[in-house]
């Protein structure tokens, strides 16, 4: 009998070592570079976007990174090249001569020491410090947290999926949008 208890707790401590150790695991900090192919982050909200990759017309000008910024660009309210606010009819994961002009805009309004239409370290830093908590995000969408992004013109929710890549939603809940990934290295948003 007191073997079989011995055993049991020492099975008991087996599984709770090896269940805290995957839990420890799959809670780290996801690796926040073009490299792990999403944007992302880990830890706490703040400062995740600070290390992103370069975007713009000759980098992952293609991608649902660049669905991601053009969200940024509508909800910033930044101006396109004919004059106007960059409208939801923009955001088509392209990272064309209109997505480079926004940028330039935004980066002019914001105070950045380069106004180069590239979204880059210090681009997107800036941009992470528009994020705040909005709640915590339930199975349906991705675990994590959902988070807030408040710009000049109009507020974009995002989430944080438990894994620490970010999570968009596409088109209005009116026309069956959807959940897209920011992928560095695919687009699927239009």
């Amino acid at each position: 009998m007191r073997f079989r208890l011995t055993r049991s707790r020492l099975a008991v401590a087996a599984v709770t070592t090896a269940v805290a150790g995957a839990l420890a695991f799959g809670t780290a900090p996801a690796s926040a570079s073009i490299s792990s192919g999403y944007v992302s982050g880990g830890g706490t909200f703040t400062n995740d976007w600070g290390d992103e990759g370069v975007i713009s017309q000759s980098s992952h000008a293609k991608s649902n990174a660049t669905c991601l910024w053009q969200q940024i660009l509508w909800a910033e309210g930044a101006k396109e090249q004919d004059g106007t606010a960059y409208d939801a009819a923009d955001i088509d994961g392209h990272f064309g001569a209109n997505t480079t002009h926004a940028t330039k805009n935004l980066q002019d309004r914001w105070p950045l020491k380069d106004v180069d239409g590239k979204v880059g370290n210090a681009t997107w830093g800036y941009a992470d410090g528009k994020l705040s908590f909005y709640d915590y995000a339930h199975e349906y969408a991705f675990g994590g947290q959902i988070l807030r992004y408040s710009g000049s013109a109009r507020s974009l929710y995002l989430v944080r999926a438990a894994n620490g890549n970010y999570v968009f939603w596409e088109g209005s809940t009116n026309d069956n949008g959807k959940y897209r990934f920011a992928s560095y290295k695919s687009r699927n948003c239009s």
